[in-house]
C-alpha cells in the first residue's frame, strides 16, 4: 500500500508571497552591493529571478519598490538585534562589565554588517526623496525603540537600571553610527578601533559607582 502524499499544492497567495519576499531580498542585497544608485528595477528583477510582470504587480515603481525594502530592512535588523540578546544573556545571565565590554564589541560589529549598509544608502536618498523619508521615518522609530530595549537586556537589569545608563546608550549609538560612517572613505579592521576601548571605559565610567 503506498502511503506517500503528494507534495502540498502551495496556493495563488502563498506563490505571490514567495516571489514578494524574493523581490525584497533582492532589493536588499542589490542595496548593499550596488548602493541605491545602481538599485534598479532590472538588476533587482535579475536578482530577484522573477518576471517583469511579476516585479510590477508587486511594485509599480522603482521608489515603492525601496521603500518596501527599507521596511524589510528593519524587520531583519530587528532579527539580528535579539539574536545578539540571545547571544549575550546565554553568556552571562547575571550581567557585569565583562559583559558589558562584550555588548559593545557586538553592538559595534553590527555597524560593520551588510544590513546596516543598505540602511545607510537608504537614508542618503531619503535626503532628495521625500517618499522614501516618509516611508523610513516610523520604520527607524520603531526600529529605534526595539534596539534600545534590546541593548538594556543586554547589558542586564543590574546596569541597566543604574541612573546614566539612557546616557550611555544613547552616546555609543549616535558615536559608533558617526565613526562608522568614516569607513565609506578610510576602511579598516573595525575590530582594532581605537575608539572601541574607549566605548568600554565610557561604560565604566557612567555606570560606574
Amino acid at each position: 500500500m503506498n502511503t506517500e502524499h503528494p507534495p502540498a499544492v502551495r496556493s495563488r497567495a502563498q506563490r505571490s508571497e514567495d516571489s514578494r519576499a524574493r523581490i525584497l531580498d533582492a532589493a536588499v542585497a542589490c542595496l548593499i552591493d550596488g548602493g541605491y544608485s545602481g538599485s534598479t528595477t532590472l538588476t533587482i528583477q535579475s536578482a530577484a529571478d522573477v518576471s517583469r510582470g511579476r516585479l510590477l504587480h508587486h511594485f509599480p515603481s522603482r521608489d515603492r519598490l525601496l521603500v518596501a525594502a527599507a521596511q524589510h530592512l528593519a524587520v531583519k535588523r530587528v532579527a539580528d538585534t535579539e539574536e545578539r540578546v540571545r547571544r549575550v544573556v546565554e553568556a552571562d545571565p547575571v550581567g557585569s562589565f565583562e559583559r558589558a565590554d562584550r555588548v559593545i564589541e557586538l553592538l559595534w560589529e553590527s555597524f560593520s554588517e551588510p544590513h546596516f549598509w543598505a540602511a545607510v544608502e537608504l537614508w542618503t536618498a531619503a535626503r532628495s526623496n521625500a517618499e522614501i523619508a516618509e516611508a523610513l521615518r516610523p520604520e527607524e522609530k520603531r526600529l529605534g525603540a526595539a534596539i534600545r530595549a534590546s541593548m538594556a537586556r543586554m547589558f542586564g537589569d543590574e546596569l541597566a537600571g543604574r541612573p546614566r545608563f539612557k546616557q550611555l546608550r544613547d552616546l555609543l549609538l549616535t558615536s559608533m553610527r558617526g565613526t562608522s560612517l568614516t569607513y565609506t572613505f578610510d576602511p579598516r579592521d573595525p575590530g582594532s578601533d581605537p575608539m572601541l576601548p574607549q566605548w568600554k571605559d565610557l561604560a565604566r565610567v557612567l555606570l560606574g559607582p
